[in-house]
């Protein structure tokens, strides 16, 4: 069975939506023949990064809010963020585009590493207030997942897996992805958003039946 996740490594959302995946999937019978595969989106893909502006004055500037009011927002997404066991730092995190990270999650896919390299960048963006557009970051990153340094370097270097990370968008627009996270079981079932545990589980119970 395979799994497809629309996913942008600056959605808190995203981050929060794998851990109640991951807790359906251990709770999942037949999860050995369960492939995932992660896809690239960019909520903005204009962003413009700049380490001097934090996410609070980000989302107060863009949605038209105010100061305390994206605040508030922040808190109540930190919360759901804990309920899951996931530590955020709003105040930390750092305004950053994300068209290069999800080139490095591309390559990553390539060496079967797509996972592991989602978590790191997920965990540099929200826990731990890294730059996910600086290249030495992505390089850490990359390294620490097990990528060949030579060939991160080279990556973001050049402009390779551009034309993959635009394909995944045109698909998801394609398929009528409006926001993610965006999980598509099979060709066959979408779930949008940071579900319930419970409902991947439906899903993934529901989908397998069909097939097997």
């Amino acid at each position: 069975m395979k799994i497809e996740i629309w996913s942008d490594v600056m959605c808190p959302f995203c981050y929060i939506g794998k851990r109640k995946f991951e807790a359906a999937l251990e709770q999942f019978e037949n999860k050995a023949n369960v492939e995932v595969v992660w896809k690239s989106f960019q909520l903005n893909p204009n962003m413009k990064t700049d380490p001097g502006k934090n996410i609070t004055e980000y989302l107060a500037e863009i949605k038209g809010w105010s100061i305390q009011q994206a605040k508030e927002m922040n808190a109540h997404v930190t919360n759901m963020a804990k309920e899951v066991g996931l530590h955020y730092d709003f105040d930390k995190a750092i305004v950053a585009n994300s068209f290069d990270a999800h080139r490095l999650i591309q390559l990553a896919k390539k060496h079967c590493k797509g996972d592991e390299a989602e978590e790191q960048l997920f965990k540099a963006y929200f826990t731990e207030g890294k730059n996910t557009d600086d290249h030495s970051t992505l390089i850490e990153i990359g390294i620490s997942i097990g990528l060949n340094e030579i060939e991160v370097k080279q990556v973001l270097a050049s402009d390779q897996f551009a034309d993959d990370v635009r394909k995944d968008i045109i698909e998801a627009q394609q398929i009528g992805v409006r926001g993610v996270p965006f999980f598509v079981v099979d060709r066959k079932y979408g779930v949008s958003g940071a579900q319930p545990t419970e409902v991947f589980l439906e899903t993934l119970t529901k989908a397998w039946a069909e097939n097997n």
